[in-house]
């Protein structure tokens, strides 16, 4: 059952944009009637995820340096959707760009926001199966590594905490749900 917006919204100003997002920092009315502030990061993009998985059991993940962690990152493939491309566009394009793979069927498996007490963050994650392999093609601001392992490794580098991206530990736990209820097999 949803409820009434609790919070009112007295003003709202415009502190920072780029290219990805805006920083908006609201004057309200919080629930208790009282007033206060709420800073609210808006994104540009649609957040969009790609787990590939093969037919026989195995994932790619993708490592990077995340600059605004200051650490080395193990994920699916990822990246943004801007108005204009669909995220099933989206989705293709980042996982040629950061794998070289292409798949031949995609799936949307979930919708999430991420870290909805400050952001609004949507994000839309897809199975790709049916791979075949081409060159990748990184954006210049990716420095990528590649890795081909087993389902079973990726659930537990999730389970390990090797794995804390937020959209790849939802995409691999869904992935492990779906097994579990028989609605994909590997050979």
């Amino acid at each position: 059952m949803e409820k009434k917006n609790p919070w009112q919204t007295k003003s709202s100003e415009l502190i920072y944009q780029n290219n990805w997002i805006a920083l908006n920092v609201h004057q309200v009315i919080n629930p208790a009637g009282k007033d206060g502030i709420y800073g609210v990061v808006s994104f540009k993009n649609t957040a969009v995820g790609v787990l590939p998985v093969t037919d026989d059991g195995f994932i790619w993940l993708v490592g990077q340096f995340r600059y605004a962690l200051n650490q080395y990152s193990w994920e699916i493939p990822e990246g943004g959707c801007p108005k204009g491309e669909t995220t099933l566009e989206a989705a293709k394009r980042e996982l040629i760009e950061e794998t070289g793979l292409v798949a031949e069927k995609y799936t949307l498996i979930s919708r999430l926001h991420l870290s909805n007490s400050v952001s609004d963050e949507y994000g839309e994650l897809f199975l790709a199966q049916g791979l075949t392999q081409h060159e990748a093609c990184p954006e210049d601001t990716e420095d990528i590594s590649i890795r081909k392992v087993p389902v079973q490794e990726a659930f537990a580098m999730v389970e390990n905490g090797v794995i804390t991206d937020s959209i790849s530990i939802i995409a691999l736990q869904k992935l492990e749900l779906m097994l579990l209820k028989g609605q994909i097999e590997f050979k």
